[in-house]
């Protein structure tokens, strides 16, 4: 009886590869050359920790990096609207058309008591916004105060607090 219940198949894997379910969306904003400092695939992190990043435009529809296409899919109104938990502000390039609308969307996150979590160049943007001093690889800013992040352990810390 014992030998037919045994499987030669081995061990079954569950969960293996399963990536982990969302359970909050935060807004990207989306800028060329995007850069998110010396803590590395901070995206990677982030959806590790159930947070689902909705790209959104700060200025063309799309944005075309490194001959991939990424596709717009959150606006300023889901902000409003309460969809979205945060905003995530990477580094990236300093056309002034890009940081007007990169500066309205902090201000509008900032209005609405949305968590920003800010990379690189987009710390001190985050910073000019919330009216705090912060200089860091990537800092959260949350109800006018600002946490520095040292590693993607801090940042995996802050998000899993976020409901």
């Amino acid at each position: 009886m014992f030998a037919q219940n045994k499987s030669s198949a081995g061990p079954r894997r569950t969960g293996y590869n399963r990536p982990v379910p969302t359970r909050l969306r935060m807004g990207l904003v989306m800028r060329r050359d995007m850069a998110f400092g010396e803590l590395g695939d901070v995206e990677g992190a982030l959806r590790a920790e159930g947070v689902g990043l909705a790209p959104i435009s700060t200025g063309d529809a799309s944005l075309i990096t490194g001959g991939v296409t990424v596709l717009a899919t959150a606006t300023a109104k889901d902000i409003v609207e309460g969809r979205l938990k945060g905003l995530v502000v990477p580094g990236g390039s300093t056309d002034e058309a890009s940081l007007a609308a990169i500066k309205s969307l902090l201000d509008l996150a900032r209005a609405n008591g949305l968590t920003v979590i800010a990379f690189a160049d987009g710390v001190a943007l985050a910073a000019e916004s919330f009216g705090v001093s912060a200089e860091a690889d990537g800092a959260v800013f949350k109800d006018g105060a600002v946490t520095l992040l040292s590693d993607n352990g801090a940042l995996s810390k802050i998000v899993g607090a976020i409901a």
